[in-house]
């Protein structure tokens, strides 16, 4: 079940037969959105690299929990939004590769405006 029409599918149908979807404005699916990405954040919060790699040997799969429930709010709103979020990440991707050439951004943290 790879196939992100599948997964969109799924969640709807999830959402649907609980008569959730009343609740699922677009201000509070984007909210829930954040308040998830907050709980991947916790997982690393206050620890350093070598911390967070000894972490992750015994919690990569509540990181990974987190990180599904980043995705279900992604793809919900992407479905009740009518977007098509590979073409969408597509084109991202293709804004970026102009923003970041390789020629001047290898190696470099820096935003686009300041390279």
């Amino acid at each position: 079940m790879s196939d992100l029409k599948e997964l969109s599918e799924r969640i709807k149908e999830f959402r649907d037969e609980r008569d959730w979807k009343q609740f699922h404005n677009p201000k509070d699916v984007a909210l829930s959105l954040v308040l998830e990405a907050t709980e991947v954040l916790e997982h690393f919060q206050w620890k350093n690299q070598e911390e967070i790699k000894k972490y992750l040997k015994t919690s990569k799969s509540e990181v990974g929990e987190e990180l599904a429930d980043v995705l279900y709010w992604v793809l919900l709103m992407c479905n009740d939004l009518g977007i098509d979020i590979r073409q969408a990440l597509e084109m991202k991707l293709k804004e970026n590769e102009k923003r970041y050439p390789v020629q001047k951004s290898k190696g470099k943290h820096t935003k686009y405006d300041k390279l």
